[in-house]
């Protein structure tokens, strides 16, 4: 079967004419290659939880993929984190230019506990494709106060008498409620994506504070581990699945609100830094169902390596009573000024990029 151009929300075949399998993905861009992680469902209402593990394809032009494999195992030590039946979400993949090795970031939830445990796995591999060995997963940022975090913040006691929703609670929030219950023990780590910048600093972006406020967070120079320096960007904004890329000197952020499984608006954000300040710019999304971002949810944008100022918008359509069944929206992104544009198509190929 050979693909010639993208029809989102329909059934995606491989080379070997299976149904992709890499949910809440993200893509690598290696030595003129490109590499799609995502999770492997299973079917049924079960299929959510980690069976198989991670995996793997390979694309010379975005329409054809071959399967790689399985990247990194759930495995069957019930001592292990990543034993079977835990929960392996989000998987992205970046290269260390130094270590010549690619590291790997996920979500991870421990087997048995539903979504409390709110962590971040990493695992390496000297090979793209894997296998990816699993070094351990972490709360990030243990011990460590945010970048600006005032006084008031590092000195008043975590009040867990605070009635959820009221004013008072929201003001809370705004100022570092969670942070400071967290503190200790590290902050929560949730959706997840990993970002380059162009001088090789990484970082890690994660939905955090009960998804209530999105964390950036600079990760040490063999991208394993996290340096203590991160961020809070919007607090109290409810923002996950967030997907950062660059244009023209502009960092810009994509995410979506917390609605469980079910579609939402998109938002959109940009900032002179990957510090911040970041500007609201509202929802990319245009059109008929833009207000559910097409009926699915963000998980990476990718810039085109072969061409300029190219940008495609990657989306899942999830389907929790059956997962394997889940599908991909991709989209190219246009933009009006600084704003990202995201229009329906029911087809396209990469020429669209050609029309600017």
């Amino acid at each position: 079967m050979n693909h010639q151009s993208f029809h989102p929300g329909k059934i995606w075949y491989d080379t070997d004419s299976v149904h992709i399998n890499a949910h809440g993905g993200g893509i690598l861009s290696h030595n003129g290659i490109y590499y799609w992680f995502g999770e492997h469902k299973t079917a049924g209402e079960g299929g959510n939880t980690a069976f198989v593990g991670i995996r793997c394809y390979s694309s010379k032009d975005l329409y054809n993929w071959k399967n790689e494999g399985v990247a990194l195992a759930a495995v069957d030590d019930t001592d292990s984190e990543i034993v079977k039946g835990s929960v392996m979400e989000r998987p992205k993949v970046i290269y260390n230019d130094s270590t010549k090795k690619f590291v790997m970031w996920f979500h991870l939830e421990l087997k048995g506990q539903g979504y409390s445990a709110a962590r971040t796995g990493v695992a390496v591999s000297e090979n793209v494709t894997g296998p990816y060995a699993y070094l351990g997963s972490h709360r990030p940022n243990k011990k460590d106060w945010p970048v600006h975090a005032d006084n008031e913040m590092k000195t008043t006691k975590f009040d867990n008498d605070l009635k959820w929703w009221t004013p008072e609670w929201r003001e809370a929030v705004e100022k570092g409620l969670f942070v400071k219950r967290d503190f200790e023990v590290g902050q929560m780590s949730r959706d997840m994506t990993l970002f380059v910048d162009n001088d090789g600093t990484a970082y890690h972006i994660h939905s955090s504070e009960e998804n209530l406020t999105l964390h950036i967070s600079e990760l040490n120079s063999e991208y394993t581990g996290f340096t203590g320096k991160w961020k809070r960007i919007l607090p109290g904004g409810h923002n996950e699945a967030p997907a950062m890329f660059k244009r023209r000197g502009k960092y810009y952020l994509i995410a979506s609100g917390c609605t469980g499984w079910k579609p939402n608006a998109a938002r959109s954000f940009v900032a002179e830094s990957v510090w911040g300040p970041w500007k609201t710019l509202g929802n990319p999304c245009v059109g008929e169902d833009a207000e559910l971002t097409f009926h699915s949810q963000s998980t990476f944008v990718l810039p085109i390596q072969e061409k300029e100022d190219a940008y495609i918008f990657m989306a899942d359509r999830w389907r929790p009573d059956n997962p394997i069944n889940g599908r991909y929206v991709w989209l190219p992104i246009a933009f009006d000024g600084e704003k990202p544009v995201i229009s329906w198509k029911d087809e396209w190929d990469l020429s669209v990029f050609d029309e600017k």
